[in-house]
């Protein structure tokens, strides 16, 4: 059959590549690799013509004339990196490649006749699906490769990592022990991504400490334990996303995506003696901070059912903040957070303990589904919250993860904004609670 072009989408070092591999091993099949990444000349997928000096075929035709074969699994690694510029556009050239219902004839400007391309099974890798161009998007079947949890972390470093590291710094499994509770802390302490690269390296740290250590015949403990974690990788620089405690009226948690994963984040807003302006910090996205301005309108039409006095909109300024502002941030899932921390803010009710959210709002009040579901649940897992208020049509994606990464966590379902204030905002006003 013709096989279907797969894109292969998720964060880096999730083990995209090693996917694609494993699939060429599992099927028999040769395995070429082609890096995209910052291809931008056209001639490099369909060739040269013969009349220029030097020409060559494309790199397509080349790498199935050095893997000898025409039916082999072919990597186009970095697919949403390749750019264009003077010399053409590749990502358009790449379209035909791409078709399964026109690959059987690729033509090639050097080989000047017709190439079947149909047998060949493409696999394309990426990280951002939103660069790669619409139509070529179109033609590819997409499986997101999403990020892993700790305990899928330490397992793959027991299983694969500890192993291949030992092997290449010339060691054995008796030179060094490693321990599932140390992998977690190096997992936990010393990375913060959602594939296991950086896992790897602070392994390979791990393994050139004790080949060191055997090299100039220096004692040291075979078996690893938290004291050497320490001294080897230096004190623990990222101990897990802390659920910082909220006593405070406005602070709030929120769940966000980033390029490496899931991310929880904190939205602050404090009252000030002015004429009712909006100051909105951190390093904020056109969209981030039209979901301010949309969330303090909605508060303002709808003063009378969260109790607050319309007068305070005149006699205070509002400023809201989002720290971490060396680092950008944009996109609407944002929307509930903010409004409960203004809510929180006016009514001087501090939000529950132990709870973060995610969603979109609209001004009259709706609550819209966002993505990267999985990503924000590890993300809320790992900084040990306990409840997480999504949007209703966010349940299909709930339903879609296994059970063991939601074991410990409640999930409120809501569909308009009144749902999630009574889901986050306790009864009792907070300690020295500003009389508005």
């Amino acid at each position: 059959m013709k096989s279907p072009i797969i894109c292969l989408y998720g964060p880096p070092g999730v083990g995209k590549t090693s996917l694609g591999k494993s699939i060429a091993e599992a099927l028999g099949r040769e395995y070429v690799r082609m890096s995209l990444g910052g291809m931008r000349d056209e001639a490099e997928i369909r060739g040269h013509r013969k009349t220029y000096i030097g020409a060559m075929p494309g790199r397509i035709v080349q790498s199935l004339k050095k893997a000898g074969t025409s039916n082999p699994v072919f990597i186009l690694d970095e697919i949403d990196k390749l750019s264009s510029s003077h010399q053409g556009d590749p990502s358009s050239a790449m379209l035909e490649v791409l078709d399964p219902e026109q690959n059987s004839d690729f033509h090639d400007n050097f080989l000047e006749m017709s190439y079947d391309l149909s047998k060949v099974m493409f696999i394309a890798t990426a990280n951002n699906l939103s660069t790669i161009q619409p139509a070529l998007r179109d033609r590819m079947e997409i499986i997101n490769v999403t990020g892993y949890t700790i305990e899928e972390k330490v397992e793959i470093a027991k299983r694969h990592l500890l192993p291949k590291q030992l092997k290449e710094h010339g060691l054995s499994a008796k030179d060094l022990k490693i321990g599932k509770r140390q992998l977690e802390k190096i997992v936990e302490g010393y990375t913060r991504e959602s594939g296991v690269r950086g896992l790897e390296k602070q392994i390979a740290k791990m393994v050139r400490y004790a080949a060191k250590s055997i090299a100039i015949e220096e004692e040291y403990d075979i078996k690893v334990s938290n004291e050497d974690v320490e001294k080897i990788l230096g004190p623990a620089r990222l101990e897990r996303d802390k659920y910082e405690n909220n006593d405070v009226a406005g602070v709030v948690t929120g769940l966000a995506w980033t390029t490496v994963g899931g991310d929880i984040l904190f939205i602050e807003s404090i009252l000030s003696k002015g004429k009712g302006n909006l100051n909105i910090t951190g390093n904020l996205g056109k969209v981030m901070k039209e979901s301010a301005t949309i969330a303090m309108e909605y508060i303002k039409s709808n003063a009378d059912r969260f109790e607050i006095d319309p007068e305070v909109f005149e006699k205070y300024n509002v400023h809201i903040h989002v720290p971490e502002g060396a680092t950008p941030k944009d996109g609407p899932s944002a929307g509930i957070t903010m409004l409960t921390s203004l809510v929180s803010l006016f009514t001087q009710r501090k939000v529950k303990k132990s709870l973060a959210m995610t969603g979109e709002i609209t001004l009259r009040g709706k609550v819209l589904p966002v993505g990267g579901i999985k990503e924000k649940i590890l993300a809320a897992k790992r900084a040990r919250i306990k409840e997480i208020i999504l949007c209703e049509d966010n349940r299909k994606d709930i339903l879609e993860i296994k059970q063991e990464y939601l074991k410990g966590l409640v999930f409120h379902y809501v569909a308009d904004m009144h749902e999630v204030i009574e889901a986050a905002i306790t009864k009792q006003k907070v300690k020295n609670a500003k009389k508005l």
